[in-house]
């Protein structure tokens, strides 16, 4: 079964993430999901979800499905870490630009930036969704440098083409392109013409 790695940090826009993992597994795909502690914060804050002393194990609760393996981001040693465990690609969404800056540079702190280590030097696909606005230039030096890397950048900018009618409707856009990076067919969203 195809498997996928979904990390989640502690910008704003923490729905992405929620979205695209339900979609990953709904589509019938393995998700290996790794939160960030700011991560956790940020989902009970925009979510209103009471996550308790082990986050993990309520996400996987809320989630409810066989595919779904939840990580500790301070886990080091972590299956993700290392280049024999194999996935068809991660996506970082959303990213603050602390995990975006250490990814560009090869700090791996934690599991969710070990993994997007691994990744790059793979040279399997990532995706990063950052979510900061307005971005400074040492932010877009580091998106660049992502970018010459072959990772790719798409940023929380849903389009208004689909005339959107709900804040569902503008996450389900941004979850169809994150899809379209990885190469998913989807119909998230109403495409243009």
């Amino acid at each position: 079964m195809p498997r996928y790695i979904v990390a989640i940090t502690g910008a704003s826009g923490v729905v992405y993430g929620i979205r695209l993992t339900e979609t990953l597994l709904d589509l019938g795909y393995e998700v290996h999901l790794v939160v960030s502690q700011p991560g956790v914060l940020v989902i009970q804050q925009e979510m209103g979800w009471e996550l308790g002393e082990r986050p993990e194990q309520s996400l996987h609760s809320f989630f409810c499905q066989p595919n779904l393996y939840l990580y500790n981001n301070a886990d080091i040693a972590a299956r993700l870490a290392s280049g024999s465990f194999i996935t068809e690609g991660m996506v970082i969404v959303p990213c603050t630009m602390s995990t975006l800056a250490a990814v560009a540079h090869g700090s791996s702190n934690n599991l969710i930036e070990r993994a997007a280590d691994v990744m790059i030097k793979e040279h399997r696909p990532l995706t990063i969704v950052p979510r900061e606005t307005p971005l400074s230039a040492i932010h877009l030096r580091n998106m660049l440098a992502l970018a010459e890397m072959g990772v790719a950048i798409v940023p929380a900018m849903p389009a208004f083409y689909h005339q959107p009618q709900t804040i569902e409707d503008m996450v389900d856009f941004m979850t169809g392109k994150i899809l379209d990076a990885l190469r998913i067919p989807n119909d998230s969203f109403r495409r243009y013409g």
